[in-house]
C-alpha cells in the first residue's frame, strides 16, 4: 500500500486531471500560431529572431508547450507576455521564467505576488521566477521577428490588468480573456473587471481592427470581426435585460428565475453558465450604480 502526504496527494491530483490534454496548434499566419490546451489560447510568434509566446496555461502542461513550439522550429521563448494574471494563463510562469523575460502590465505583477485567484484558486504568491520582470502601464510595442507587435492595455474589462496584443504586419490580434467566443465571459469583478468597461474596450477595439483581421480569444475558435461584434452585441443585450429587470425593483433571486431570451442559451453551455452569468450582470451594475 502506497500513502501519500497531503503535498504529493495534492501534486498528484493537480497532475492526473492534465493527463489527456495535448497541444494543438493551429496557424493563423505566417509564423504565427494559436496553441490549445486546457486553459485560455495561447499565440507563439516563431521566426529568426527568437519565439514569443504569449500565455502559457498551467506548469503542468510546460513541457507539452516546450514540445509544440519545437514541432513548429523554435526554442526556449525569448519573451512571454501574459493578458492578464488569472492561473490559466499565468500558471507555467515559473516554468518558463528562467529562460524568458515576462512582460506584463504593471497589475498582473501586483496580483501575482499577492497570490489571490479567483473562484476558488488556490490563494499562493508567485514565486520571483514567475513574475513579470517587464511592466507598463498603457502600453509597450515589441519590434521581433518582422513584426511590430502593439502590446495595449485595456482598464476594467475582464479585469485591471488586461492586455490586448496587436501584430500590426499579420493583422491579427490576440484578445486575451476580453473575448471568449460564443459563450458567456468570467468578468473577475474581485480584480477589477466590469461589463460596461469591456463594452467600451470592446468598442475601441473594433474601431481599430479590419474586416480581415484574425482575433485569437482567451478562449473558444478562431474568430474574426463579426464574432468580436456578436460577442460585443451579447454584453449589451443581456445587460440591458438585467438592467431594466434591477429598475423594476426585482431581485437577484428573481433575475435569474426569469432567465435571460432564449437566443442567448447556447452561450450558457461554456465555463459560464446562464446563472453565473446574470450574477456577474447583476454585480457589475451594482458597481456602477
Amino acid at each position: 500500500m502506497v500513502v501519500l502526504g497531503a503535498g504529493a496527494l495534492h501534486s498528484y491530483v493537480a497532475q492526473s486531471r492534465f493527463d489527456e490534454v495535448k497541444i494543438e496548434a493551429e496557424k493563423v499566419a505566417d509564423g504565427l500560431y494559436m496553441l490549445k490546451g486546457a486553459g485560455g489560447n495561447m499565440g507563439v510568434l516563431v521566426g529568426e529572431d527568437g519565439v514569443l509566446l504569449i500565455d502559457d496555461q498551467f506548469a503542468e502542461l510546460a513541457g507539452r508547450i516546450r514540445a509544440a513550439i519545437g514541432e513548429l522550429g523554435g526554442g526556449a521563448p525569448t519573451f512571454l507576455l501574459n493578458t492578464h494574471y488569472h492561473g490559466d494563463h499565468t500558471g507555467g510562469n515559473a516554468e518558463f521564467g528562467a529562460a524568458s523575460i515576462i512582460l506584463a502590465h504593471d497589475n498582473v505583477r501586483v496580483r501575482l505576488e499577492s497570490g489571490i485567484q479567483p473562484m476558488g484558486g488556490e490563494d499562493k504568491p508567485a514565486p520571483p521566477e514567475a513574475l513579470p520582470v517587464i511592466t507598463y502601464s498603457e502600453e509597450v510595442t515589441l519590434h521581433f521577428n518582422g513584426e511590430e507587435i502593439q502590446v495595449v492595455h485595456f482598464p476594467a474589462g475582464h479585469t485591471d490588468g488586461d492586455s490586448v496584443v496587436f501584430f500590426k504586419n499579420a493583422d491579427v490580434v490576440h484578445m486575451g480573456d476580453d473575448m471568449f467566443a460564443g459563450m458567456f465571459p468570467f468578468v473577475d469583478l474581485s480584480a477589477g473587471g466590469n461589463v460596461e468597461g469591456l463594452i467600451r474596450n470592446l468598442e475601441v477595439i473594433l474601431g481599430r481592427i479590419g474586416k480581415k483581421t484574425k482575433l485569437i480569444p482567451g478562449h473558444g475558435p478562431l474568430s474574426t470581426k463579426n464574432d468580436l461584434r456578436v460577442f460585443r452585441e451579447m454584453l449589451v443585450e443581456t445587460q440591458a435585460v438585467v438592467k431594466k429587470e434591477m429598475d423594476a425593483g426585482q431581485s437577484l433571486e428573481q433575475i435569474k428565475e426569469a432567465g435571460l431570451p432564449e437566443e442567448w442559451d447556447a452561450w450558457g453551455e461554456g465555463f459560464i453558465k446562464t446563472d453565473r452569468w446574470l450574477e456577474t450582470l447583476y454585480h457589475s451594475l451594482k458597481d456602477n450604480a
